[in-house]
C-alpha cells in the first residue's frame, strides 16, 4: 500500500520567544542543528521512507512562503494552508482529504514538524513496524517513547503487553500530563510510554473515526473534499475550516476510539517543547552551561545562554535561561519557562505586536 506522510507545521512556538515570533515560529528555527531548521530535519528523516511527491505539509496560511523557502523540493500542491488554527484533528483531517483525493486509499504517517530524533534508522524502523500493523487492519497506530525518567511534561500511553499485533501493543488508555508521584509510578511499572504525537493509519480508517467520533467536523471535511479542484475550492476551504471546532486528535479521536495499538520506540526522541530542551539536546560545558555566542560566565552553573550580536556576561547565576535577540532579551528561571506565554500576553495588552 502507498505510504504517505503529513507534517503538521502550523504551530506558533510561543514558548521559544524571543527567537520564535509570529512570522518565524519554532518549526522554522535552527534549534537542534546549525544547518537545518526543525521542519527541514523532519522532512529529511521521513524522506528515507516516503518520496517527496507523497509528503504533505499542513501549515498556517501565513507560513506558506517559509515552507516554500525551506522545503523547495516538496510539490507546491502538497502544501496545504489552514485559514485559521483549529488544533490537530482538523489539521489531520484536511491532510487526509487531499491524500484521499490523489489515492483511493493510502497509509498516512502523521508527524509533528518540531521534534528531535537522534537515531534516524531506529525511528524509520519503528515507523515501518507501525505501517505493517496499520496496513492489514482497520486500526489506528501510534508511536510511544520508552521513558527513562519520570517526566511530568508529557502525556502517557498505558499499553497491554499481553495483547499484540505485529510489533505493536494494544493501547488501554491515554493519560494526561501527570504529577511527579504518578510519573514515577508509570516509570516503575514499565506499562507506560510517552505520547510522541506520531501516528500511522489508513486514510479510510481515520476518516471512519472522524465520521463516528467527530461527526460535525466530518461534515465540514466532506464539504471541503467536494470542492477540491473546483473554482470555489479556496472559498469553501476558508468557510468550512473556520466552522470546525478546535480539538486535538488525542482528545477527539484517540482517547475514544477502539483498536488502537502502540509501537514502542527508543530512538532518542525529544519534543523540544521549551527552552529547557536545549539543555538536553545541546552539549554543555564543565559548569553545565549551554553557551552560544559571545558569552563570559563567572561562578555560573547549569544555565542556557544564547547570545546574538553582543557580549553576555553572567556572574553567580544558576538554573537560568538567557536568550538575546536584536530587539529583545529573555531572562527566565528554568523552572518558570512555562510562563513565557504570559510575556506575550502582556505584549499584546501593551500593543507591542512588533515584538510578538
Amino acid at each position: 500500500m502507498k505510504i504517505t506522510a503529513l507534517i503538521m507545521a502550523g504551530g506558533k512556538g510561543e514558548r521559544f520567544w524571543p527567537k520564535s515570533r509570529t512570522n518565524t515560529p519554532k518549526q522554522f528555527l535552527h534549534l537542534a542543528d546549525n544547518e537545518l531548521s526543525m521542519i527541514q530535519l523532519t522532512k529529511a528523516r521521513i524522506s528515507a521512507l516516503v518520496p517527496n511527491e507523497d509528503i504533505y505539509i499542513v501549515t498556517n496560511k501565513n507560513y506558506k512562503t517559509l515552507v516554500l523557502e525551506q522545503l523547495p523540493d516538496i510539490p507546491k500542491e502538497n502544501i496545504l494552508c489552514e485559514p485559521v488554527g483549529r488544533n490537530t484533528a482538523p489539521c489531520i483531517g484536511l491532510g487526509a482529504l487531499y491524500i484521499l483525493n490523489k489515492y483511493d486509499d493510502a497509509l498516512m504517517i502523521v508527524l509533528p514538524s518540531d521534534h528531535l530524533i537522534k537515531f534516524s534508522d531506529l525511528y524509520i524502523n519503528a515507523l515501518k513496524d507501525a505501517c505493517e500493523v496499520a496496513a492489514h487492519h482497520d486500526n489506528l497506530v501510534t508511536i510511544g517513547i520508552t521513558p527513562d525518567y519520570p517526566e511530568t511534561g508529557y502525556g502517557y500511553i498505558k499499553f497491554n503487553s499481553k495483547v499484540t499485533e505485529g510489533r505493536a501493543f494494544c493501547v488501554e488508555r491515554f493519560v494526561e500530563k501527570p504529577r511527579l508521584a504518578n510519573a514515577k509510578e508509570y516509570l516503575s511499572s514499565e506499562e507506560y510510554l510517552w505520547n510522541s504525537g506520531t501516528f500511522v493509519w489508513k486514510i479510510s480508517s481515520i476518516m471512519k473515526r472522524f465520521a463516528e467520533l467527530l461527526p460535525e467536523t466530518y461534515i465540514h471535511l466532506q464539504n471541503i473534499r467536494n470542492a477540491i479542484a473546483e473554482k470555489n475550492e479556496q472559498d469553501v476551504l476558508e468557510k468550512e475550516f473556520s466552522l470546525m471546532d478546535s480539538v486535538s486528535i488525542d482528545y477527539g479521536i484517540m482517547e475514544k476510539a477502539n483498536d488502537i495499538f502502540v509501537v514502542p520506540g527508543t530512538f532518542g526522541w525529544d519534543d523540544v517543547g521549551s527552552w529547557l530542551a536545549v539543555s538536553r539536546i545541546k552539549k554543555s560545558n564543565d559548569e553545565g552551561n549551554v553557551v552560544e555566542g559571545d558569552v563570559i560566565t563567572i561562578s555560573t552553573q547549569n544555565n542556557v545562554i544564547l547570545g546574538s550580536n553582543r557580549l553576555i556576561a553572567m556572574v553567580g547565576m544558576e538554573n537560568t535561561v538567557v536568550v538575546d535577540t536584536n530587539d529583545a532579551i529573555l531572562i527566565c528561571a528554568k523552572d518558570s519557562t512555562s510562563e513565557i506565554k504570559k510575556v506575550l500576553e502582556t505584549l499584546k495588552i501593551c500593543n507591542r505586536n512588533n515584538l510578538i
